[in-house]
């Protein structure tokens, strides 16, 4: 991946950009709609979507029960995600594949630096009171600080869904912007918890307002929320991507996190993705995928591929 960080320095507050942000929910479902039933990838294909898949996936661990050892274990496999016999076999032994980053909570960041070590694979941390984000802010900037010093290359914060339900968006640009100068050079990840803004409207203007403030990726859901990423509200907020690009020449990257387990859902995502923003947008820094279990399902899609035969899900295991 791009060693390229802090894409973005911000905007300042751009209130008039939210008027007139109206989103048709049933266009927006019809046009997702045609991403699962008319588009599809076969064979070769398939495999190299799958294989793109692997190289945009934050590989994470965010349990009360974490250990050293299961986070060891996980860096391991974010090192090696595909068995390199599979490699061999569709002919790519040379492919230096990784996972995108390894995505754990602060406490976990030293153990997971040191396991990375020399790989290129950046520790994310998960920052800013997560999940609910209702700790003190000087305490969640804090942790953002704590975090970065313990050498995460990525911050992945999460906001105050009451700005957003009450359309405060000053106070949202406030945070956010608290936020990215906490994190320096480290690369921002703002998780907007689209499962509980309310409607798709609400989701539009709260990304606006993110990369106004200098988000360098905007990203569905913590993966605690009743409703997580889904493609109808990913399209939302990756017009709104694109909107900004349009305005300021920026590109800023898309994490949709959460129920993604599947290597069709994965597919799926990058279609929308080049589709909507196209190929460049394809590429780990500016696409993610917060998951776990995905990989998973992509390594037994794989193995099919290459003996035509599923394998056992234990033989696959993440740490």
């Amino acid at each position: 991946m791009s060693d390229t960080t802090t894409i973005n320095q911000g905007t300042g507050f751009q209130p008039d950009w939210l008027d007139g942000i109206r989103i048709n929910k049933s266009a927006i479902e019809r046009r997702t709609a045609t991403i699962v039933t008319r588009r599809s990838v076969k064979k070769e294909a398939q495999t190299a979507w799958q294989l793109k898949a692997v190289s945009c996936i934050d590989l994470t661990t965010l349990m009360g029960d974490d250990t050293p050892g299961r986070v060891r274990r996980l860096c391991g496999k974010a090192k090696r995600p595909v068995d390199p016999a599979l490699l061999r076999a569709f002919g790519m032994d040379d492919l230096k594949l990784t996972t995108g980053a390894v995505c754990v909570y602060h406490q976990m960041v030293p153990t997971a630096v040191a396991a990375l070590e020399g790989s290129g694979v950046p520790v994310a941390a998960v920052s800013t009171g997560f999940p609910a984000g209702l700790a003190p802010l000087e305490t969640r900037l804090e942790e953002i600080r704590r975090s970065v010093a313990a050498g995460a290359r990525e911050i992945d914060i999460v906001i105050t869904r009451g700005h957003v339900l009450s359309g405060n968006w000053q106070a949202l640009y406030d945070e956010v912007r608290s936020a990215k100068e906490a994190c320096g050079a480290a690369l921002m990840k703002t998780i907007l918890a689209t499962g509980e803004h309310g409607n798709l409207t609400q989701v539009a203007k709260a990304s606006v307002v993110a990369m106004q403030a200098g988000s360098d990726f905007i990203k569905t859901s913590t993966g605690t929320e009743a409703v997580n990423a889904t493609l109808p509200v990913s399209l939302v907020m990756v017009r709104q991507i694109r909107d900004f690009y349009d305005r300021t020449g920026m590109r800023i990257g898309f994490k949709p996190a959460g129920g993604i387990r599947t290597a069709k859902d994965a597919v799926n995502y990058l279609i929308l993705m080049k589709e909507e923003l196209g190929r460049r947008w394809m590429e780990p820094d500016l696409f993610r995928f917060g998951a776990s279990g995905l990989l998973s399902d992509i390594e037994r899609q794989l193995e099919y591929h290459a003996t035509g035969a599923y394998s056992a899900t234990y033989r696959h295991a993440m740490g």
